[in-house]
């Protein structure tokens, strides 16, 4: 529900007249809410957009929220959020910067004479800052959500690192579970990869991986089958005995792909398809 056009006139000339006071007293109060996190310069700076938002919703008339005069005053709520968010500020904490304008009003409202319209207005002040509040509190949850998203992101991509073994040989040592999304970020940085480098083969390595499901060996099967559409060879290494049994009972079949029990023989392996053992054993013979 909006403020109506008396009481929103009321809101701007209270919040005009009292200005300093005003934002002082509400700037301290955040002070004292945050325990010094943040300096007062910055609570100040934004105690007065927040101030100056307000102020101008007023002077439209009618104070609501969702209305095309409080765009400036959405937008300085939904700064903050964000800020408060990114700086590891709780959604209470961010709140309670908002909430805090109560307290403030009412000590400004109590020593100013009453025309009998004080309790009213004050009733419907503390309704609009409650919206305030609730605008705030979910700016912030869905810059927490952005934030989280972009981290769980972050971290797909740093625990799938694709590294060059050797000149044409390039390995994605996977430690952990593989589920769909990180498989795609195993597929998309391997092909890559190839693409970028011109490698001719491609080593995958299991050996952390703690289990192999049915839909583990699907997720690498796919790699595989894309690697050999980029015109690369992949060798999976790492399969212990404990992941071979569970293979063999599954039933998956892996085909003409190349196994080897670890990154090190899957990497002899490349070398001797890639005629870099047979050119040493000959260079060796010859210095004999």
């Amino acid at each position: 529900m909006a403020l109506s056009t008396e009481a929103s006139g009321r809101l701007a000339g209270l919040l005009t007249e009292h200005a300093e006071q005003l934002t002082q007293r509400w700037t301290e109060a955040i002070a004292a809410s945050l325990r010094g996190r943040l300096s007062h310069a910055e609570l100040r700076s934004q105690v007065q957009d927040l101030h100056r938002g307000m102020v101008v919703a007023g002077e439209g008339g009618v104070i609501d929220l969702e209305s095309e005069r409080a765009a400036e005053l959405r937008a300085v709520l939904a700064e903050l959020s964000r800020g408060r968010a990114r700086q590891g500020f709780t959604a209470t904490e961010t709140a309670v910067s908002i909430y805090a304008l109560k307290d403030v009003l009412l000590e400004l409202m109590d020593g100013l004479p009453d025309d009998g319209t004080r309790l009213r207005d004050f009733v419907d002040f503390s309704n609009l800052i409650d919206k305030m509040g609730l605008f705030t509190f979910e700016s912030y949850v869905r810059t927490r959500e952005s934030l989280i998203a972009d981290q769980a992101e972050q971290l797909l991509e740093l625990s799938t690192p694709v590294v060059k073994l050797w000149e044409g040989v390039v390995a994605v040592p996977l430690v952990g579970t593989l589920d769909s999304a990180r498989a795609q970020v195993v597929m998309e940085r391997l092909l890559q990869t190839l693409v970028d480098t011109g490698s001719p083969y491609a080593i995958i390595d299991i050996t952390g991986v703690p289990a192999v499901d049915t839909q583990v060996a699907q997720h690498i099967l796919k790699t595989v089958v894309a690697a050999r559409l980029m015109g690369a060879d992949c060798i999976i290494s790492g399969i212990r005995p404990q992941i071979a049994q569970t293979i063999v009972a599954l039933g998956i079949e892996f085909g003409d792909i190349a196994t080897k029990a670890s990154l090190a023989d899957a990497l002899r392996h490349v070398l001797r398809l890639s005629g870099v053992d047979n050119a040493a054993n000959r260079r060796v013979r010859r210095e004999a």
